[in-house]
Parts: C-alpha cells; structure tokens; sequence
C-alpha cells in the first residue's frame, strides 16, 4: 500500500482547504498505480546435503560397504580421509624444544601487585556489613557498660 507522508489531507498549514493540482510525477502514479508483490529473498548457499545413509555409518549403525556405493562412495572417502588426519594430529606431540621455550618464557617470580592495597577498590559483600555493623554495636554497649560501671561509684 502508498502513504502520502507529505498529505496534509488537502489543508494548508493554516488549516484552510487549497486547492489540489496534480503534479507530473504523481499523474504518472496514478497511470501506473504501484502493486504490491513478493520479492523472492536469496537463500544462503547451505552446501551439500549427506545422504541420511551417510550420516548412519558415521553414527556406527551402517557398515561401510552398505554405503560405498554410487554418489555416496566419494563422501565415504572424504570422511576416511578425515579421521585419518584427526587421528594423525591427536597422536602428535610438542617437540621438546618448543615446549622449553614455553617454559622459559614464563616468569619465574609471582608478578608484583600494580597497585597498592589502600589504591584498590574496596568491595564489601552484605553479609561482611551486618558483621561490621555488629561488632560496632557490641563494642559501643561493652564501652558505655564499661563506663557505667567505672563511674557510677
């Protein structure tokens, strides 16, 4: 559907009706009204699909010469290839060389504090504040206690 955005519904600013003339580029609209249509969105390119039969004898539940057959005989191949390589690179190790120079590039101290303890944010958790605010409580009524007691003879 067209909305004229710009219509004041044939008022001006002022709110008195004017007169309406039509334009050259809205005489060609109205020759050739706009139609509304589906607009086909690109899909994206998922590759290919495996064949549920491939799928099956990777899972274990086929064997594989129930699969290596036809089209499927090149996914079969590719996924031999596969866990050849992934085995290959599990069973690989470090070279002893290169694991030194991990090592030695490692510092050999526990790092320095950048920033001194009283600079550091000071973060107290709800229940540390009851605790704190207890204490305070508890040490006021010892002292004023303490006070009665000491003053009162």
């Amino acid at each position: 559907m067209f909305d004229d955005i710009h219509s004041e519904n044939g008022r001006n600013l002022d709110g008195h009706k004017r007169e309406r003339r039509p334009q050259p580029e809205r005489r060609s609209e109205l020759e050739h009204p706009l139609s509304d249509r589906e607009v086909p969105l690109p899909q994206p390119d998922l590759g290919r699909q495996l064949s549920p039969a491939i799928h099956a004898w990777l899972d274990g539940e086929l064997p594989e010469a129930a699969v290596r057959h036809g089209d499927t005989q090149h996914d079969v191949e590719f996924w031999k290839r596969m866990a050849q390589v992934t085995d290959t690179r599990r069973h690989m190790t470090t070279p002893a060389h290169v694991q030194q120079r991990i090592m030695d590039a490692l510092p050999r101290t526990a790092p320095q504090l950048i920033t001194p303890w009283y600079r550091r944010e000071f973060v107290i958790t709800p229940a540390a504040a009851f605790g704190v605010v207890g204490a305070i409580i508890a040490l006021t009524a010892a002292v004023t206690a303490l006070f009665v007691v000491l003053f009162q003879r």
